[in-house]
């Protein structure tokens, strides 16, 4: 992927209670695991988006941290918790609505933005994930070389991995205009490790 530069990256980050299960390769719980690979994904993003990233973990609620870097992670875990449901509509909402405000405004980076969302969960509002998804699509001009969003799965909750499928296999089936939703399974994280998992998303 020729355009990683000059790009906005936002990391979303599953804080749900069920982030404290322990079925990583490491042993560790999700929590952890993604811990430690979502500090080395922003290392990689750092070299892509100079004014910071955006990192939003969430549960049943979310918070935005705008224009932050890898090293202000550990200030963010200390304010985060792994507590609550999996409810992520309103957080790509957030992130659409965000996105098209600034590109009307002329202010987005000449190549867009790419989300990565972290989770170990099927949403509670599976179906709203995807309507939000398609309708996106819809305000893009350029699909995929504008707009990215990768899911990587942390666990192996089945019901996730098939929601996750779905969400890569199925949106231009629902009306979406651009595929723009890349997924990873446990099974290839367990291949490459999670950390690798992340960066090739960069570069898919």
């Amino acid at each position: 992927m020729e355009n990683l530069g000059n790009r906005d990256y936002t990391l979303v980050l599953d804080k749900s209670g069920s982030m404290n299960e322990t079925d990583t390769p490491s042993g560790q719980t999700r929590w952890a695991y993604a811990q430690e690979s979502t500090k080395a994904i922003a290392l990689e993003v750092e070299k892509y988006d100079a004014d910071g990233m955006t990192i939003i973990p969430f549960a049943g609620s979310f918070k935005r941290y705008e224009n932050q870097t890898a090293s202000k992670l550990n200030d963010i875990w200390k304010e985060t918790q792994p507590m609550g449901g999996t409810t992520l509509a309103p957080v790509l909402e957030n992130i659409f609505a965000d996105y098209l405000k600034r590109k009307k405004a002329g202010t987005t980076k000449a190549n867009g933005e790419m989300v990565l969302v972290i989770t170990d969960g099927q949403p509670s509002d599976e179906a709203a994930v995807s309507k939000s998804i398609v309708n996106f699509t819809k305000q893009l001009e350029n699909g995929d070389g504008e707009f990215g969003i990768s899911f990587i799965q942390v666990g192996k909750d089945a019901q996730a991995s098939a929601f996750l499928k779905k969400l890569d296999d199925d949106l231009e089936a629902q009306g979406a205009k651009f595929d723009i939703v890349d997924t990873k399974t446990m099974d290839e994280v367990e291949q490459i490790g999670l950390t690798e998992t992340l960066i090739a998303a960069l570069n898919d």
